[in-house]
């Protein structure tokens, strides 16, 4: 702990008395103990966070193909420059860019769920195609995935783009 050192004079001397001067000396063992114990206390409690594979769903050896109505699906390709072109079914002519952002992406793919639900019945229904293509980055692919786990669609196909849907979204 903390000690008071004093030391007498044993000399008196006449006149005014200047207040005794102390020296104190504090002991700071028992608080570096006690950073010590904090130290090992959290270092045993923390968790480490560990890195968390996203879950991908493959398709079973035994189907060949898998065929859908084309106003079930919605079909994004992924671009340069973070652009993302779709279009709803089979209709390549009528593809628009879009980027990642939550008004992007996100709203596509909730008006194509509302969409499905109306005339199907089931928004579970909807089947997204994603086309990703030699200019897009491995961070576009892994938005679009994480889009279909926010969005809760259970049915959504990673695949080639058609040369059609490579010069058009080339030309816009």
């Amino acid at each position: 702990m903390s000690e008071i050192q004093q030391t007498e004079n044993k000399k008196k001397k006449p006149g005014v008395r200047r207040s005794k001067k102390l020296s104190t000396r504090i002991d700071l063992t028992p608080m570096v103990d006690l950073g010590f114990l904090l130290i090992t206390f959290f270092v045993f409690t923390t968790t480490i966070s560990e890195p968390k594979a996203m879950d991908l769903r493959l398709p079973k050896d035994t189907i060949d193909s898998m065929t859908t109505i084309s106003s079930k699906t919605i079909s994004l390709l992924l671009g340069v420059n973070d652009m993302l072109y779709y279009y709803n079914g089979d209709s390549v002519k009528n593809m628009r860019p879009t980027n990642y952002s939550a008004s992007g992406l996100r709203d596509i793919i909730i008006n194509k769920k509302t969409a499905v639900e109306k005339k199907f019945g089931d928004a579970n229904e909807t089947v997204v195609l994603i086309k990703p293509t030699d200019d897009a980055s491995y961070k576009n692919v892994i938005d679009a995935l994480d889009e279909m786990l926010v969005n809760n669609i259970s049915w959504y196909v990673m695949m080639d783009a058609s040369a059609d849907e490579l010069t058009f979204a080339k030309n816009n």
